[in-house]
């Protein structure tokens, strides 16, 4: 199977590997664009998100994936659904704002807890941190679609898929090239 797709390989002329790796970058390039785009209109740095854990369900499920938007200039509530950052931690978390306090002075703090959690995230929270502020907000959840992100899902939790699926993919390629 390798093989043969090596001797495919083999038998491309320059042209021709020239036009695949062209092809391959305008996809990858348009991808980019798109996400950069998404980024501009929706005013969040990730403007769709994965459900890693079943922390907000009945809400959402592991595998949901989340669209998100977060506009600056208005105020969290409680009762929304938030995607947040906490310093130390790559994975951003979904929870639900559970209080909120506004200062006179404009500053606001807010706490958050999943749905299906018996306690608030201040154990998820830094070291020290009590409450969230705005700064620590990713996106808000807008809308979803369910199940859809299973697939980053398995591709993280069994890294050898990842390598199937390309696998299939070049395959696919090689027997219905023109």
């Amino acid at each position: 199977m390798i093989g043969s797709m090596l001797e495919e390989f083999q038998r491309m002329n320059k042209r021709q590997f020239f036009y695949q790796v062209l092809s391959f970058g305008m996809i990858v390039s348009s991808a980019l664009m798109i996400w950069k785009g998404l980024m501009v209109v929706t005013g969040s740095e990730s403007p769709i998100v994965v459900v890693l854990s079943g922390s907000m369900e009945p809400a959402f499920h592991r595998g949901d994936l989340l669209f998100l938007t977060n506009p600056t200039d208005e105020p969290v509530r409680v009762g929304e659904i938030v995607v947040f950052k906490i310093e130390g931690r790559d994975i951003p978390i979904v929870h639900r704002v559970l209080k909120v306090h506004e200062k006179e002075n404009g500053t606001t703090k807010f706490l958050t807890k999943g749905d299906n959690n018996r306690v608030d995230d201040r154990g998820l929270y830094a070291p020290g941190q009590l409450w969230l502020t705005p700064d620590d907000v990713v996106g808000r959840a807008k809308g979803f679609l369910p199940y859809v992100g299973m697939v980053t899902i398995m591709m993280n939790e069994y890294p050898k898929l990842k390598y199937a699926v390309l696998a299939c993919l070049g395959l696919y390629v090689l027997i219905h090239r023109e």
